[in-house]
């Protein structure tokens, strides 16, 4: 199973547990800023020492701002699918659009039957999940009255809806050949866990996914591949054992070659969480990046056309100065737009460097994917920009709003909210230096050899990072000001000012970058990789 180029991703997987109710809480709410993508809980409504699945995860989505959630995966025979369509789709509402739905077809059966449930031959069981699909899909739509006539489940008139605020995922927990087959063909993501199914079979099961999308005239791309996966962080060898690193490369590895690119670890402890979203993520990304930049596999279509395709572009400066992009690739445009007034740099005087004299004037299909990497990575940090400054506005109302009622509960999440902006924003600054270490140490001096004449934009791209360096400290010292300032009076206030001055700046300068190094290095990422 190749890799399919899909984003990668990390969640965390909760134990539910009742004991201690507010745990997964807790740690939904860290890996809101740990740099996790996605949190899961698993359902057993038949388990007395577990939480409610669907209450719980309402409770994480009511904490947190950005983490999707879904169920890891829900219990088919004990969720009605109407009853569950709709609760997917009212979580999707109230969190702004990040809900997705894991479907199982069921397991434990002694204990399904114990709670009331049917109990099912596994033919039957998978008979049912793929009716299930068709009631799910058709609540979501919305059109037209919902008709499935089914021998475990018929929905005859029932009007469809709500629809979901968002666009949920429907992944399915699949292991045998038909549920593969299933999946191959009607789902949206596929989710196996690491102690059912080990890395070395995942090629295997993958394959009967990518035949079964391709008989259903689907590309096997539209199945996103998702792992549960567990391992320990300290001394160790073997499958995710030993530091971050290593567990990078292990997982880098997964996704290279078995088109694994959604990792959901298996955790109750919040150190785990923050190595996993803040050490491990990063270094993983970058060495999928570079394996994916190193070796585009045949075949593959690249932005802008089929495989094998010749697209024209990449050669020549118009009059303006600015570089003729490959065709295919659209860098982001500035559009001029400016928050502050204090930019560090002249952007009038930007050197432009055109295609060298024998460049070629169209490339292969399969080049543009390097410098559409590029823009993606790029638009992945203008994304989380405006999460921060989504986060920086909901923290200035919440002041305002504990000014005027002055209370203790309100004073209590005002500063809960403070340190959540605190941690949200260090984050994010991590990334933005992260990607720009790894420009300067790899990327640049690759381009510096392969094309001297780039030297001068080059220079100036260097020269942009530190004073993007110095935007992110101002910002860094001004959330400390905040988080340490224990009031609402003036001197928050006065801390907030300098907070929102400093992400609108942050705003000018990384967005005006961002632009002018596509702008500037499209073309020669096309003809040269990232090294």
């Amino acid at each position: 199973m190749p890799d399919h180029g899909h984003e990668i991703r990390l969640g965390i997987f909760p134990t539910p547990a009742a004991a201690e109710p507010y745990r997964a809480v807790e740690l939904g709410v860290l890996a809101d800023t740990a740099g996790i993508d996605l949190v899961t809980v698993q359902d057993h409504p038949y388990q007395a020492a577990h939480l409610d699945s669907w209450t719980l995860l309402s409770w994480i989505a009511a904490r947190t701002t950005r983490v999707r959630l879904g169920l890891n995966v829900a219990n088919l025979p004990l969720r009605p699918p109407v009853v569950l369509a709709r609760s997917v789709a009212t979580l999707d509402l109230l969190s702004g659009g990040r809900a997705d739905l894991g479907l199982g077809a069921g397991a434990f059966w002694d204990a399904i039957v114990a709670a009331g449930g049917p109990r099912r031959s596994a033919g039957e069981s998978v008979d049912a999940l793929v009716e299930a699909v068709d009631v799910v899909r058709q609540v979501w739509s919305g059109q037209g009255p919902v008709r499935v006539d089914g021998q475990h489940y018929r929905v005859e008139g029932l009007h469809a809806g709500p629809v979901p605020g968002g666009d949920p995922a429907l992944w399915i927990g699949a292991y045998g050949p038909r549920m593969l087959r299933v999946t191959g063909r009607l789902a949206d993501g596929w989710l196996p866990s690491m102690g059912y199914l080990p890395p070395e079979k995942l090629g295997e099961a993958g394959a009967r996914i990518d035949r079964a999308a391709t008989d259903a005239g689907r590309a096997p791309q539209d199945v996103v591949r998702l792992y549960n996966v567990h391992g320990r962080f300290g001394r160790g060898s073997g499958m995710l054992q030993g530091g971050p690193g290593d567990w990078a490369e292990q997982l880098a590895g997964l996704a290279l070659e078995h088109g694994m690119s959604t990792f959901v670890l298996a955790t109750d402890d919040p150190v785990a969480v923050q190595t996993f979203g803040q050490e491990v993520g990063p270094a993983l990304r970058e060495l999928v990046l570079a394996g994916r930049s190193s070796h585009v596999p045949a075949g593959r279509a690249g932005p802008g056309g089929s495989s094998g395709e010749v697209v024209g572009g990449g050669a020549g400066t118009p009059a303006s100065g600015v570089t003729t992009a490959p065709a295919g690739i659209v860098p982001t445009p500035d559009d001029g737009t400016r928050l502050t007034g204090e930019l560090a740099w002249d952007e009038d005087a930007r050197p432009s460097a055109p295609a060298p004299e024998g460049a070629p004037t169209s490339y292969p299909s399969g080049r543009l994917a390097l410098p559409q990497h590029l823009i993606d990575i790029h638009d992945h940090l203008r994304t989380e920009l405006s999460s921060v400054r989504d986060v920086v506005d909901q923290v200035r109302r919440g002041h305002l709003q504990v000014g005027q009622a002055r209370s203790v509960i309100n004073t209590m999440a005002m500063r809960q909210n403070n340190w959540t902006l605190g941690a949200f924003c260090e984050s994010y600054c991590r990334i933005v230096t992260g990607h720009h270490t790894l420009e300067d140490r790899s990327v640049f001096p690759h381009l510096r050899r392969r094309e001297p004449t780039l030297a001068p934009v080059l220079d100036r791209l260097e020269e942009e990072h530190e004073v993007i360096a110095d935007v992110l400290d101002r910002l860094d010292r001004a959330l400390v000001a905040l988080v340490e300032e224990e009031g609402y009076g003036q001197a928050a206030r006065s801390a907030l000012d300098e907070l929102g001055r400093s992400v609108d700046l942050l705003t000018d300068t990384l967005l005006s970058h961002l632009s002018y190094e596509e702008r500037e290095l499209v073309g020669p990422l096309a003809r040269h990789g990232f090294g």
